[in-house]
């Protein structure tokens, strides 16, 4: 079968050469976005004259069959036809005749396939957002009823003081909540439309670029035909912005296989989302999210890989830039896959209570508390912090907490010291009295839910 685009060669290239060049084996993907932006174009054509009605009717038609044998999965793509594009229209020219040749008037691959990705890329988008929207409600269940949950907060890793564990599990909320604004906020590059740029200089029929924009649903066009086809930072937005997505993901991942290791044993995940072991059959592994936090290398890995084709290219096309699908398509795959177990995990994870309820009252976590005890009473808090350093220093050394030292032990380092130590020693309180707006304090957790709800309404 001789190429679509072959007048002008005299010998074909070997089999092998047309198998490294072509794309249909990935950008078949795209067969639902291309068939879109045909229907789009040769609506325009029929509009502004370019074809009569009677040709276009029947592009139509047949376009529609073939977006009818897409969806029924019965279109066989071909490596010597090389990409979606040109696949389709040899199927179209097959289906109704040579007059499916006169689809392709006033636009070129490269404008073509720069439609096709900004189709899909607002799609995903789309899904995309709302995966983020149910991972925020199931993380608003859970905080919901346990902003009384009392759980050791850490730094470095080491005990610090403790909060709430909705509080803990809202911090990853508004981390959400900025992805969402991000990949909202991308949109706007996104949903512009390339077609009718043609290869890189417009064209000389009359068409009207902002007509077929229209059809397909985009906000505007490209002011610059070069721009258009050559145009990839929509991509490497939605890259990066995976990145970031993924990197909070993985963060938590990381928290929920501490949390349900033997050494914390602060939750335990569903069966669903746990593997055993082929040799050890008490194991209960969390790899879903040991999976996520692996492949978000992957997804930093297609960014760069972007980056790096695009940082030498002169304008406009160059054959490099069909290296921007399998990154693309490899880092929505990931990313929805990623949205979907981690919703699933969150929904069904049990937690723990008392185990984390303990947790807090066996360790120094509260030695802020005594620090600020000591400053509200007037001592500079430096010195309370020193103060409360040596308290901590006998207890380790006798092995006890500060809330198992005597009223005289706190007398001997002040005099600042009541009876009330105590009550401000416990965790309920200590978290409790935290309540300076964004902090654990549970009123102020309840705010915070609260806002998390409204955000999600709208």
């Amino acid at each position: 079968m001789s190429k679509l685009w072959g007048g002008r060669f005299t010998k074909s290239a070997e089999e092998w050469v047309d198998e490294f060049g072509a794309s249909i084996s990935f950008d078949q993907e795209l067969v639902k976005e291309d068939i879109q932006g045909s229907l789009a174009h040769v609506k325009m054509l029929k509009a502004c004259g370019i074809l009569p009605p009677g040709d276009a009717g029947k592009i139509i038609e047949g376009l529609h069959t073939l977006q009818e044998k897409a969806e029924n999965g019965e279109l066989s793509f071909s490596v010597e036809m090389e990409d979606i594009h040109l696949n389709l229209e040899s199927m179209l020219i097959s289906e109704i005749g040579p007059v499916g040749g006169k689809l392709h008037t006033g636009r070129s691959r490269n404008d073509q396939v720069a439609t096709d990705m900004h189709l899909y890329l607002r799609n995903q988008t789309e899904d995309v957002l709302l995966l983020i929207k149910s991972l925020q409600k199931a993380i608003l269940k859970q905080a919901e009823e346990h902003v009384e949950t009392l759980i050791p907060g850490y730094t470095h890793l080491q005990r610090a003081q403790p909060i709430s564990f909705a509080h803990h599990l809202m911090a990853y909320f508004w981390m959400l909540e900025r992805d969402k604004q991000r990949f909202t906020e991308s949109m706007k590059r996104i949903n512009i439309s390339p077609l009718g740029a043609g290869a890189l200089a417009g064209t000389t029929f009359p068409i009207d670029r902002e007509y077929s924009s229209e059809l397909l649903g985009f906000e505007g066009i490209y002011e610059n035909s070069l721009d258009a086809v050559s145009d990839r930072d929509f991509i490497l937005e939605f890259l990066s912005n995976s990145s970031t997505l993924m990197m909070h993901l993985s963060r938590f991942s990381e928290e929920i296989i501490l949390w349900s290791s033997q050494e914390f044993q602060f939750i335990e995940l569903d069966d669903a989302f746990s593997t055993g072991s082929s040799i050890m059959p008490q194991k209960k592994n969390p790899d879903m999210a040991e999976l996520i936090r692996g492949k978000t290398g992957r997804v930093y890995g297609n960014l760069t890989g972007m980056l790096t084709v695009l940082k030498g290219l002169p304008l406009a096309y160059n054959k490099d830039m069909q290296e921007d699908k399998e990154g693309m398509f490899d880092t929505v795959k990931t990313v929805i896959g990623s949205l979907k177990i981690f919703e699933g995990m969150i929904s069904t994870m049990k937690v723990k209570t008392e185990t984390m309820r303990k947790a807090t009252s066996s360790d120094f976590s509260n030695a802020t508390e005594l620090a600020d005890y000591l400053a509200a009473k007037g001592m500079p808090f430096r010195e309370a912090h020193e103060v409360v350093g040596k308290l901590v220093l006998s207890c380790v050394q006798q092995g006890c907490y500060l809330a198992d030292l005597t009223m005289e032990q706190f007398k001997e380092a002040s005099d600042l010291f009541e009876d009330d130590i105590y009550a401000a020693l416990n965790p309920y309180e200590a978290v409790k009295r935290r309540n300076s707006a964004g902090g654990t304090g549970f009123e102020q957790v309840k705010i915070a839910i609260g806002k998390g709800n409204t955000l999600l309404a709208e």
